[in-house]
């Protein structure tokens, strides 16, 4: 048995608190942006890694900066005036020594910077990669001897890091609320009935016992509103489709404000949220790695969280990034036990230790009245053993996209 400890949790189930407050910021937003183009540089990496030497190398571009640019939206058009600027920075292995001895180089910053440039043009209509964007690099390159590689491979990796991993489950219905708006205004479904919703989307919602308010922050593309009243109108709509998420989602009292800081009596585009490209980075708006989301999609300050940023880390054997996965992965598990309310879940790595055997599992459960503890225990330790021993199934579901990270 690993280092594992199943203990009860004497609390009140998020659901029954007098408050919650939860966040999700979408996919145009600067800091959604920062983490999207550090993952997209190590998967691109670990791609190039596999490609040529069979195998992922060290890497970790973790680091990246969005400083945003200048752009004029006016009703009916607009342009970008100073392009958003990106900065992937980390490590990376750019000289690997061959079985023959030969030295054989890395494009390293070609690479991150095709796959952030991917990134971005299949997830904007209107940002173009090469006019509204300057992509830049600074990532320290290291080197690596295959052979030595290829010796010291093991079936578990050793960690990288000593670090925590965070997960828990189920989510609330606030939480599930938050995710639903956010994935449906970015949606081909919603951008086809309402093309001027661009895909910078901010979603927060806060429950009060049985009301939630859900504030709603949408860049609205300027070419697509001609005058105040046509913003207006989407605005309306965006809030309408809102409601109807809601309704499907809740039987909760919600209440739907849109773009709150808008001033449109003055009648002026600079007073309302009107974008050319799509997001709030094409004027002023900056973003960094690690200021967003967390594994689940979800900001949740009632909730434990890790402060670890996912995105860009290698996938091999960085537990910043492969332990706050498996936490999640396991708290869904466990919390589809019988008799289980809530379950949370912390992983803590130990650098140099297998990346199966944590210095500890420490899983948390909230159970309903009745509930036996020790049944629950059993089959959440069954769990997490049967997660620990299959963690180095997540590298490949990490570089082929197939799991959320944030």
């Amino acid at each position: 048995m690993k280092n594992i400890l199943i203990t009860r949790l004497e609390k009140k189930p998020v659901e029954e608190l007098p408050v919650e407050i939860v966040e999700r910021k979408g996919r145009g937003h600067p800091d959604y942006i920062a983490d999207a183009i550090a993952e997209a540089a190590s998967a691109g990496l670990s791609i190039e890694y596999k490609n040529r030497y069979g195998r992922i190398l060290h890497h970790n571009v973790d680091k990246v900066l969005v400083v945003g640019g200048q752009a004029l939206p006016k009703f009916g058009g607009g342009e970008v005036l100073s392009p958003i600027y990106i900065l992937i920075s980390g490590r990376a292995t750019a000289e690997v020594v061959l079985e023959d001895g030969t030295v054989e180089k890395v494009p390293v910053g070609p690479v991150v910077i095709r796959y952030a440039k991917k990134w971005l043009r299949e997830n904007f209509r209107f940002l173009d990669p090469e006019q509204h964007v300057v992509i830049d690099y600074k990532i320290g390159q290291g080197s690596a001897d295959l052979v030595s590689v290829f010796e010291r491979e093991k079936k578990y990796p050793l960690s990288n890091d000593t670090s925590l991993g965070v997960g828990f489950a189920p989510l609330s219905e606030t939480e599930r609320l938050v995710l639903e708006v956010e994935s449906y205004l970015n949606s081909p479904e919603l951008k086809s009935k309402l093309p001027a919703v661009g895909e910078d989307v901010k979603v927060m919602a806060v429950r009060r016992g049985d009301e939630i308010d859900l504030t709603v922050a949408v860049a609205v593309i300027s070419r697509f509103v001609r005058d105040m009243d046509e913003y207006l109108c989407v605005k309306e709509e965006v809030r309408e489709e809102v409601h109807k998420i809601a309704e499907r989602i809740t039987s909760r009292a919600v209440r739907v404000y849109v773009n709150t800081a808008d001033d449109p009596e003055s009648g002026s585009e600079r007073s309302v949220y009107l974008v050319v490209t799509g997001t709030s980075a094409e004027h002023g708006d900056d973003g960094a790695t690690g200021r967003g989301n967390r594994v689940n999609g979800l900001i949740t300050p009632m909730r434990p969280m890790s402060m670890e940023a996912t995105a860009g880390k290698n996938p091999v054997n960085h537990v910043g990034k492969i332990y706050n996965v498996l936490a999640n992965r396991i708290a869904e598990r466990i919390a589809s036990i019988d008799g289980v309310r809530e379950a949370y879940v912390m992983l803590l790595s130990q650098i140099g230790r297998p990346i199966n055997d944590p210095l500890i599992a420490s899983v948390d459960l909230v159970l309903e009245e009745g509930a036996e503890f020790a049944s629950a225990k059993y089959e959440a330790e069954a769990v997490v053993e049967e997660e620990l021993d299959r963690v180095v199934e997540l590298t490949d579901q990490i570089v082929q996209g197939k799991l959320r990270l944030f």
